[in-house]
């Protein structure tokens, strides 16, 4: 019997050591080791949705790490909150050879709340977990279950999500009733879908295999543009108690307004009685919205709120008026209430806001694609915007967190897919005069003035209603200049229709001057140079420029009495396809006149023109690092 139970033991453990064999590094084929970080060994990610309240998520996920860079990759965050509950959670180590080092449960993941700086309530919450280990390579199991009480909000799954990191095997099963309408977006897949269909289910399969990491390339497109992708939408819903069905924008824009604005918008007697107030003896729409805009810039302030319908429902506007502050949606709704109640339409939009332009997919309607609520007044003469959670925006300008993407408008008649105007490469400008004077020592000292319009207004908001002394450091930020000291900070702002920022100080930098054995070696552009990027062969993605933008620095530098010109580098002028660059050095007597223009314009270049692309910004770099030498 002894005996028995030992074999029986030893068998167990062969075959434990059999399974976890097959996650031993050596089993990875060569070239998803190339360019790789980490590897998605084995993933399955299944969905089933069973109800329009009951959605199971089961997830199996094993990543092997080859190094320090790739420990991101293992770590796991599951976010949760009154409609998403974590059943379980179970994972192990694995070392190279594919043995178990440790397990890992439920309990042994930190928990917190997942709120932001700048939050007020969140009901949301997060358990994530970091392996601890000492050595690399090693292999990292997850295997968890969560249960979804809506299906508003159904998993998507991305099947390469990192460059730095390859796919042996990552596959998605969505399961749901054969009578279940569902709509999928899939993007870079090549193939189809399986689909298997029983008498009680009906299930689609996606799976990516064999996928080398790549290098990460610069100025490249959004990853959505090429990794493997699904999104499904469903057509009857349920979310936090509320249903509806949806298979366009336009009837979504009609569920968000009926469902999560409409009874957010009424306002005590005396408010709407103080706005009319406000307006009166304006004719014209355009100032009674200015009026109220500033109105609500002055009177509130931006925090987040997290809560009521998952988030996606705005505070009530009544709630606003007596609180003074509120997140995007609070805002724009309270913002929407006041204008409706002087006879001004305005439409509540949903947009994907950030530095990097992101547009709403107009063929694929869904509630994940927007992270932030502005507001669209169509008058007249044309449609005004604003971004009604800043407090120094002017009106009517909504600065490059939201200019030149698709939005989602929301409204009783249903929603649509609007466009937000472009700041252009023409607006975008920074125009810079320095005068300086340079003495025998080499130390300089002078004053600049500099406009911003367009993208680069805002460039300074950080500096607004910060004291002199801090404002002084924060300059040191934009003008890294090794021992530079500044005085006499100004800033001033024209919010008209072209708005402007206007910066202005006076500066000195000790010893700026090189000297080498009496030879003075001056170099001309001090704030404005261009960094080199590196060069990449064999270039798979398109060259993306965001945003475009001009640049126009003058310098003006005195030079002491009695110098001795050694060398003036000559005028340089690089024209491409991707902008402009010209320097001019001028002298009259010891007046240096230094001018330097550069232009880059945005847009998506074929990747065959990267290579171009690269010596264009590299010989401006190069341009940039121009020195005149003279002697004493």
């Amino acid at each position: 019997m002894k005996k028995l139970i030992l074999l029986l033991l030893s068998l167990g453990t062969t075959i434990s050591g059999i399974a976890q064999s097959n996650y031993a590094v050596d089993k990875i084929p060569g070239n998803l080791k190339v360019n790789a970080n980490s590897v998605i060994r084995d993933m399955l990610t299944t969905v089933e949705m069973r109800d329009v309240d009951q959605v199971m998520v089961s997830v199996k996920k094993v990543i092997t790490v080859w190094n320090k860079n790739g420990d991101p990759r293992a770590e796991l965050a599951l976010h949760y909150n009154k409609s998403t509950v974590i059943q379980r959670i179970k994972g192990q180590l694995l070392d190279a050879f594919g043995n178990p080092v440790y397990k890992f449960s439920q309990s042994d993941f930190n928990d917190e709340s997942a709120v932001s700086n700048g939050s007020l309530y969140v009901d949301y919450r997060v358990k994530y977990y970091s392996p601890r280990v000492m050595t690399y390579p090693y292999t990292i199991v997850y295997e968890y279950e969560l249960r979804n009480k809506q299906n508003l909000i159904l998993p998507e799954w991305y099947g390469n999500p990192y460059p730095d990191q390859s796919v042996e095997s990552n596959k998605y099963v969505f399961i749901t009733k054969p009578a279940d309408e569902i709509r999928i977006k899939e993007s870079n897949y090549s193939g189809k879908a399986e689909v298997q269909t029983t008498e009680k289910t009906k299930s689609y399969t996606w799976q990516l295999s064999n996928k080398p990491a790549t290098k990460k390339e610069p100025f490249a497109p959004d990853p959505e543009d090429y990794t493997t992708a699904v999104k499904i939408a469903a057509k009857q819903f349920s979310y936090y108690g509320h249903k509806g069905q949806y298979q366009n924008w336009e009837e979504l824009g009609k569920w968000v307004y009926e469902e999560l604005i409409k009874d957010r918008q009424q306002l005590p007697e005396s408010s709407i009685q103080e706005v009319k107030a406000l307006v009166s003896g304006l004719q014209d729409d355009r100032e009674k919205a200015k009026k109220i805009y500033e109105y609500v810039q002055k009177k509130t302030r931006y925090i987040s709120v997290q809560i009521g319908i998952g988030g996606f429902q705005p505070m009530p506007a009544a709630e606003v008026q007596q609180m003074s502050y509120g997140d995007c949606k609070a805002l724009v709704n309270y913002t929407q209430t006041l204008l409706k109640s002087v006879g001004i339409p305005s439409l509540y939009c949903v947009v994907n806001a950030g530095d990097a332009k992101k547009d709403m997919d107009p063929n694929f309607a869904d509630m994940e694609q927007g992270n932030h609520i502005i507001l669209a007044l169509p008058l007249k003469a044309d449609t005004i915007w604003l971004e009604c959670t800043s407090s120094e925006n002017p009106f009517g300008f909504l600065g490059d967190f939201t200019d030149d993407r698709t939005v989602f408008a929301c409204s009783p008649d249903g929603g649509k897919i609007l466009h937000t105007p472009k700041l252009t490469t023409e607006m975008n400008q920074l125009n810079r005069n320095v005068s300086l004077q340079v003495d025998s020592l080499g130390n300089i000292r002078g004053n600049l003035k500099a406009v911003y319009t367009g993208a680069q207004y805002d460039s300074f908001n950080p500096l607004i209603g910060q004291p002199n002394t801090e404002q002084l450091k924060l300059l040191k930020d934009k003008y890294d200049v090794d021992n530079i000291n500044f005085s006499d900070f100004k800033l001033s702002q024209d919010k008209s229709l072209k708005p402007s920022t206007t910066t202005s100080f006076n500066l000195e930098i000790p010893k700026y001057v090189a000297n080498n054995n009496k030879h003075f070696y001056l170099e001309l552009n001090l704030f404005n140079k261009n960094q080199t990027i590196r060069e990449v062969k064999n270039r798979t993605l398109k060259v993306y420029i965001n945003r475009g933008y001009t640049d126009e620095d003058e310098l003006i530098f005195q030079l002491p009495e009695g110098y001795k010109l050694e060398l003036q580098p000559k005028n340089k002028e690089i024209i491409s396809a991707f902008g402009s660059y010209s320097s001019t050095i001028k002298i009259e007597g010891k007046t240096i006149i230094y001018k330097r223009k550069m232009t880059i314009k945005d847009g998506t270049y074929p990747a065959e023109q990267y290579q171009e692309f690269s010596t264009f910004i590299n010989d401006i770099s190069t341009a940039d690092q121009t020195k005149i030498v003279y002697t004493l």
